[in-house]
């Protein structure tokens, strides 16, 4: 455990990082879950809204170093794959 009173600091700010890291991620899994069932249901409009929201949550979350840009880049190419399909 932490002995010195910056040791401890550390630990509460890494303690408060990680929740809020972990906040995060688990906020854009919802965001990309919700796209992913509105394809499921065969409603291209709302599942045109939900990717666009799940965007913006996603490249925030990429802006602030939570996911790396390709992998961000890969489910947004994905997600617009599977939206387009269903016009087609």
């Amino acid at each position: 455990m932490a002995n010195s009173p910056q040791a401890r600091k550390r630990a509460r700010q890494a303690e408060n990082r990680r929740q809020h890291n972990a906040a995060m991620r688990s906020m854009v899994r919802t965001y990309l879950k919700k796209v992913n069932a509105a394809i499921a249901s065969g409603d291209q409009g709302s599942a045109q809204e939900a990717y666009t929201q799940a965007v913006s949550v996603l490249d925030k979350a990429t802006r602030k170093g939570k996911f790396h840009p390709n992998k961000a880049a890969r489910h947004k190419s994905r997600l617009n794959a599977k939206i387009k399909a269903m016009a087609a």
